[in-house]
């Protein structure tokens, strides 16, 4: 369940159980509709909602165009004949609203010679932890600072994670999330 705080309405978007049963070995087109089913049994005014959903493309397209004003950070598309997966799956694909944007490397997780995820310094100033990076960019993140001594000194992201502050001068091509949820995946070595 989702809670928006300014919307005291709770939202759904799926359904793994019922007191009928386990129905995530279900495809997500009948999953949705048991979560209708419940939905209209409730007492209305109900304080939970289903989250939009369509399987025409234009209007997920106007929704994401349109509800990034309100802090929506994107849509989520779901192959409707699919069963619940935990962890990821390639029936959902998550279209987050983003910019690319070059960033500098103020530091990095893990060591060095083998960084997971890089501090970086986005254009609005703000300090933000990058996502884990992919075996090619950790070698060539790696490359650029084996090179020169990390500072021993510890660092913090506006989120709070702890880094190891890195040399200045190492840039790098980032995607940035525009809304609330501002997720950072670097794309490339500058």
């Amino acid at each position: 369940m989702l809670q928006d705080s300014a919307n005291p309405r709770a939202s759904v978007w799926d359904v793994l159980a019922l007191p009928t049963g386990d129905v995530r070995a279900r495809p997500y087109e009948q999953r949705r509709a048991l979560i209708l089913d419940v939905l209209a049994g409730l007492p209305s005014p109900s304080p939970i909602q289903a989250v939009s959903a369509t399987d025409d493309v234009e209007v997920a397209r106007v929704w994401y165009d349109r509800l990034v004003a309100s802090g929506v950070e994107g849509v989520v598309a779901k192959l409707g004949s699919a069963p619940y997966r935990a962890g990821r799956s390639s029936s959902w694909k998550k279209v987050r609203h983003a910019e690319t944007v070059d960033a500098e490397v103020v530091g990095f997780t893990g060591a060095a010679g083998r960084p997971r995820a890089l501090a970086v310094r986005l254009p609005d100033g703000r300090v933000a932890l990058s996502q884990r990076l992919g075996a090619r960019l950790a070698a060539q993140v790696a490359a650029a600072l084996v090179g020169v001594a990390p500072a021993a000194a510890r660092g913090r992201a506006a989120g709070g994670e702890s880094f190891t502050v890195a040399e200045p001068g190492l840039l790098v091509e980032v995607l940035a999330g525009t809304t609330r949820h501002a997720v950072v995946t670097v794309t490339r070595v500058r």
